[in-house]
């Protein structure tokens, strides 16, 4: 049985869709669903599962904390992204790339990464200690690639329903399908399964490090969300649960407790935060598919 849609659950659908993919969400994901010709992937895919899932929520957080600790990518943010005046143009700029590259034709979706590809040819400079970095470089991307799968799979495993959640077999599957985009935006030797996945992470930690930069960018995105103070409670919910996804080394680095006890009750946040955004989601599609 379905529960009855309400002003409320409606209202919070169309929050959400609009702060995550714009103001014209409807006419992009016209774009991308019902453009005809072929795709990359198909429903059946481990990763239009994951993606499509209202743990992606918790997940992008989870992958912005992650990829702030590489230095070179955090100076990049802090310096080209305009993630503190922009921060809401920022994550519908990401949340299109995804969408495009994942559900939509393989026509757009190269369309859209030679765009992307394009911005960062002119994403360049030096990080506080003088190091200097593109966001083009082979690298680079392949790091922001690696933090970006490894949280929306943790997230994904963590906050989906005992059967909805990846086989291995089948998260073996959403990394190696991962590639594709990312592949053609210029990253190289990218993890096939989860146990490259994991191995790379791991390598990069000799270059991870909390710079000031990181700890600022944390503490706006856990402690200063731009919404207003009646939207907060539940945005942390969502904060809380990308927490949770970091793995324990990041937690501390990043100034989060690393305690066995401050996880769990920060998945129970994350748990409850994907519980809302499904039920409001729901609502929002169920209220315009009889206005059809």
């Amino acid at each position: 049985m379905r529960v009855p849609t309400g002003g409320a659950q409606r209202a919070l659908g169309r929050l959400l869709r609009s702060k995550v993919a714009g103001d014209d969400a409807p006419a992009k994901a016209k774009g991308i669903w019902e453009a005809e010709g072929p795709r990359w992937f198909t429903p059946d895919d481990p990763i239009w599962r994951v993606h499509q899932h209202a743990a992606m929520f918790p997940g992008g957080v989870a992958a912005l904390l992650l990829q702030s600790l590489h230095p070179s990518a955090m100076a990049g943010v802090a310096g080209h992204s305009g993630f503190r005046g922009d921060p809401w143009g920022r994550l519908q700029r990401t949340s299109y790339y995804i969408a495009a590259t994942t559900f939509g034709t393989i026509e757009h979706a190269e369309e859209v990464i030679a765009h992307v590809a394009s911005i960062h040819e002119r994403v360049r400079g030096r990080t506080d200690d003088g190091t200097p970095y593109a966001a083009s470089d082979p690298d680079l991307l392949s790091w922001v690639h690696v933090a970006e799968i490894h949280s929306f799979l943790t997230a994904y495993q963590m906050y989906a329903g005992a059967s909805e959640r990846l086989s291995a077999q089948e998260a073996d599957t959403y990394v190696s399908q991962a590639r594709t985009a990312s592949t053609l935006l210029g990253a190289r030797d990218l993890p096939a399964d989860v146990t490259e996945l994991r191995e790379q992470l791991h390598s990069y930690r000799a270059v991870l490090r909390s710079t000031p930069a990181a700890v600022d960018a944390c503490h706006f995105l856990l402690r200063e969300p731009p919404l207003p103070r009646a939207a907060r409670p539940g945005y942390v919910l969502v904060a809380r649960g990308g927490v949770a996804a970091l793995p324990n080394w990041a937690r501390r680095g990043l100034g989060q407790s690393g305690l066995d006890v401050a996880r769990r009750a920060d998945t129970v946040a994350g748990s409850l935060s994907v519980a809302t955004i499904t039920w409001a989601m729901s609502g929002l599609r169920d209220a315009e598919e009889r206005a059809a």
